[in-house]
């Protein structure tokens, strides 16, 4: 089979498509024939070196994919053929997997394999994120930053479906129309001073809750937006900067900074994937929750879809069709 090959931190040009050996399934393993592959931000801090896991070189990068079993442990609940979606810390990129079954879930009979790709790391993030972490309850006003890319649209439905007014907070005017597809009722642009608009928005209280995926000088001025008892969830640094923070301000302010690590969280809680699919299956009946897909690439193109993430190309979500 073939997959894309890391040899050296150099970025998406040091993959390689490469014939490998097919993975083996452990006992506590499904081995899935990948379908489709979603493109993620942590994607490419591993091919640098500058994500949090670090594997030892030669690896086979990716984190979130779809397909159909090929094998599954007996009495495990799979067959042969059954459509799955998974997060897996590396080898995704590649034609075959071998998936935990704590870190799969089924696709529903409506959503097709790029739908399913598009939604695990980023919907199974911000859920955890926002319902489990930030317990946003219906009502509460939550802003969500870098509401342009993938992890920021997928903030705003399951926002929504959990029944909170969005604000959707993006880098620049020509990124509003995303959120806006993505349903954001209302759209602000996150410039210098915009703790002031939002709290003009909400008759001068502020948001309950901020979803961050970007980190920098963006976090500080979220703080200022905070409501009493308001909470800043952090998912991410797509800024660069990760941030610090006096804790007199979240002192004064009845405030929290809440981390939000999915990934993390799965060896804490083998139930987390499931649960959280179900309520997302629910919004998406409802309507609620649609990935924006914003490109698709061949599998040969898998290196370009990094480095076009990398230069903010991507509108939404990419994803890469392997079959």
């Amino acid at each position: 089979m073939h997959a894309f090959v890391l040899n050296d931190y150099s970025g998406p040009t040091g993959l390689a498509l490469t014939e490998v050996d097919p993975p083996a399934a452990a006992d506590d393993e499904l081995l899935l024939r990948v379908h489709s592959v979603g493109v993620n931000f942590p994607d490419l801090l591993m091919t640098k070196g500058q994500y949090q896991h670090k594997p030892e070189l030669p690896v086979v990068p990716g984190c979130e994919i779809a397909g159909t079993v090929v094998s599954a442990p007996t009495d495990s609940g799979w067959s042969p053929g059954d459509r799955a979606a998974a997060f897996v810390w590396q080898g995704g990129f590649s034609e075959q997997v071998a998936v935990p079954l704590d870190s799969v879930v089924r696709i529903p009979d409506a959503v097709d394999f790029d739908f399913a790709a598009a939604m695990v790391v980023n919907y199974h993030t911000v859920h955890f994120a926002l319902a489990r972490r930030g317990r946003v309850r219906p009502g509460e006003t939550v802003l969500v930053m870098g509401a342009g890319g993938g992890i920021g649209t997928a903030g705003i439905q399951v926002a929504a479906g959990l029944g909170a007014r969005v604000i959707a907070g993006v880098s620049d005017e020509s990124r509003a129309d995303i959120a806006s597809a993505a349903g954001a009722a209302e759209t602000i642009v996150l410039e210098p001073g915009f703790a002031a608009t939002l709290r003009d928005m909400t008759d001068g209280r502020g948001v309950d809750l901020v979803l961050d995926p970007v980190g920098d000088w963006l976090f500080d001025e979220a703080v200022r937006a905070l409501a009493p008892e308001g909470r800043i969830v952090v998912v991410g640094f797509a800024a660069g900067k990760i941030p610090s923070i006096k804790v007199n301000r979240l002192l004064l302010r009845n405030a929290s900074v809440i981390g939000a690590a999915f990934g993390a969280f799965l060896g804490l809680d083998s139930d987390l994937m499931r649960v959280q699919a179900e309520s997302l299956e629910r919004m998406i009946a409802e309507g609620t929750v649609v990935p924006q897909i914003g490109a698709r690439y061949s599998f040969a193109d898998l290196p370009k879809a990094l480095e076009h993430l990398e230069q903010g190309k991507i509108r939404g979500k990419a994803v890469v069709q392997v079959s």
